[in-house]
């Protein structure tokens, strides 16, 4: 039986690869989770708020998660 997968889209604040903007990125809930090539780019969360799918769920970051990364989105 086929399952499928659920994305995950990360939100960072000034990463090192586009340190003067913020960046979406999404993952596959496989087990590891898997990087995708799919990515968003914009100068404020709002822009990338407006660029993510509808329908979503925003979680909060976590305390242990790495400095950049500013929310999640299912």
């Amino acid at each position: 039986m086929s399952r499928e997968v659920l994305s995950i889209w990360t939100v960072y604040q000034y990463p090192k690869d586009y340190p003067a903007q913020f960046v979406a990125r999404r993952f596959e809930s496989t087990n590891p989770p898997t990087a995708t090539t799919d990515f968003f780019l914009a100068d404020d969360l709002n822009g990338i708020r407006e660029q993510l799918p509808g329908g979503l769920h925003c979680l909060s970051r976590e305390a242990g998660d790495d400095p950049v990364i500013v929310e999640s989105w299912l």
